[in-house]
């Protein structure tokens, strides 16, 4: 495990669904009622010695001709004040939530601590404590929800402090033997304050781990989110710290909160889209060249396209996963502008759609290190890179890409981790 997220902390034991974020959260709340109370009571104090002054230093039957007026006047006073050192405290308050680092952790954590309890966790075969799974009386495997990140890496994978990298995946159906339509990993690099996507295409021939040579998109379907970590991992050498996994339906929602995103198109791109059945919907069959606020169903059509070129040119597999890198970086470039509170509020509608093992710990330091370091800037890749594959055809596999893997894994880390390339080395040693 990645121990720079991978966190044994009581809030990630058991079945990583306990609310972590609660326990600090009653701490400032109580913080906040003492905070409170302590400013009523020094009021009233000051209150109280005032009145014992005055009537020290106030003739008797001066004091008695006032009266009722007095008392009603300091009642109202001394109400005035507790007021406004009430509202003092909760703009004090106010103001350490969203101005100061400890106070917008705060807010993260309570949020993730929401997160945690609604967000989708996907199912995995329920084992003792020899690790052989179980089976109920008429001989099926029992499934169980999975605990957030139990995933072990090879010891030799990949890792820097600075990066981590959540793995993608994109599917049109959550039903047995699915393939994964989508593979990305996606680099979060606190050192140079960037997102970056690492498109894998789905043709990509690698060893499956336990199945044997493959397309690399037929490991899902081999053996879902456990063959994905393994074949990724062993195939090019890099550490994945969790994994994120969307639908055609969620992808479709979370365009739809959002409100669409702006997608440019080719003219045989639209009549393609236009023609055909990759939007699903015959009503929102009505794209056109140029610049389009596409709606979720839209983007979705638009996403699985492979058979006509895309903006600047590319084509197949290479254009399909363009889009996809185009819709991911709309995506965010829309989130990132809407403010926390918009963003609490689509967490109801967008959070049935996902399905993820982070733990409520790695999505906090993952949020933290994006709203603190300002992370506005996103980068793309797509593996095999141009040069390091031949295209040829395989026997039970079809048409494929066989990858020069140790290029392209010298290219990924480059890429990813921010590595100098040969010619860069060859230029500083001179």
């Amino acid at each position: 495990m990645n121990d720079k997220i991978h966190s044994s902390d009581p809030d990630t034991s058991g079945d990583g669904r306990e609310s972590y974020g609660e326990e600090l959260a009653d701490e400032f709340m109580r913080s906040l009622r003492e905070d409170l109370g302590r400013q009523v009571e020094e009021e009233i104090e000051e209150e109280a010695a005032a009145e014992y002054d005055e009537e020290e230093q106030t003739p008797l039957e001066e004091t008695q001709g006032m009266g009722q007026k007095r008392k009603r006047r300091k009642k109202k006073y001394k109400a005035l004040k507790i007021a406004c050192g009430v509202f003092g405290v909760l703009v004090l308050a106010l103001v350490f939530l969203v101005g100061t680092p400890p106070g917008r952790r705060l807010l993260i954590r309570i949020a993730v601590s929401y997160i945690d309890n609604n967000i989708g966790r996907g199912e995995v075969a329920a084992t003792d404590e020899n690790g052989e799974e179980l089976t109920d009386a008429d001989g099926n495997v029992i499934m169980e929800e999975e605990r957030p990140n139990t995933h072990e890496s090879p010891a030799d994978a990949r890792s820097e402090d600075y990066v981590t990298n959540i793995m993608l995946i994109g599917i049109e159906s959550v039903l047995p033997g699915s393939r994964a339509d989508t593979i990305m990993i996606a680099s979060l690099d606190t050192r140079d304050d960037k997102i970056k996507l690492t498109s894998i295409l789905r043709d990509t021939y690698v060893n499956i781990p336990g199945y044997g040579m493959s397309k690399i998109n037929a490991a899902y379907g081999r053996g879902g989110i456990t063959s994905m970590y393994e074949t990724i991992e062993s195939n090019f050498d890099i550490r994945l710290d969790g994994y994120v996994l969307v639908n055609f339906e969620g992808l479709e929602a979370i365009v739809d909160a959002l409100g669409g995103v702006s997608i440019e198109l080719t003219a045989e791109e639209a009549q393609y889209l236009n023609t055909t059945n990759y939007i699903s919907n015959p009503e929102y069959r009505n794209v056109k060249e140029g610049v389009n606020l596409l709606n979720g169903n839209q983007v979705v059509g638009y996403c699985r396209v492979r058979k006509v070129a895309t903006v600047g040119g590319a084509n197949n597999d290479f254009g399909r996963t363009l889009r996809q890198r185009r819709v991911l970086t709309a995506i965010f470039e829309g989130y990132k502008s809407k403010g926390i509170t918009e963003l609490l509020g689509l967490m109801n509608t967008l959070l049935p759609y996902v399905t993820t093992d982070l733990t409520a710990r790695q999505m906090e330091n993952l949020l933290v290190d994006f709203i603190e370091e300002q992370i506005t800037e996103i980068e793309s890749l797509r593996i095999p890179a141009e040069g390091a594959y031949v295209g040829r055809n395989v026997e039970g596999a079809g048409s494929v890409l066989d990858p020069d893997l140790e290029a392209n894994i010298q290219i990924m880390y480059e890429f990813i981790f921010g590595d100098e390339s040969e010619e860069e080395e060859t230029t500083a040693a001179e």
